[in-house]
């Protein structure tokens, strides 16, 4: 997940800038997300949680909606997407030190 911490940024910035993007510009963005929170967990052994609340399934779903989605709706989608990119950029940091440190020893 080295190029995430990139990614984030761009999706923190999308959404203090919401009202500047053209709708393709968002789609890309969800459609972007998702895949990383997807590639993401199953490298962390994650399931998807089938929970009510989970952003991969929010930005999946609200690609199909943009067009009636209000500027709140996409910053808080684009704002939760970035944290669980960068919750699993974590579990996954974490993921390889463990493994390294095995090795070492």
């Amino acid at each position: 997940m080295s190029k995430h911490p990139e990614f984030i940024t761009e999706l923190i910035r999308a959404a203090n800038k919401i009202g500047e993007l053209e709708k393709g510009e968002i789609l890309r963005l969800l459609g972007r997300a998702y895949v990383t929170i997807l590639e993401g967990r199953e490298q962390a052994g994650i399931p998807p949680s089938g929970g009510n609340r989970d952003a991969a399934i929010d930005a999946k779903t609200a690609t199909g909606l943009v067009e009636t989605l209000s500027d709140n709706e996409v910053r808080v989608l684009l704002l939760d997407a970035a944290e669980m990119i960068r919750t699993l950029k974590i579990v996954l940091d974490a993921k390889d030190e463990v493994l390294n440190e095995e090795k070492e020893t």
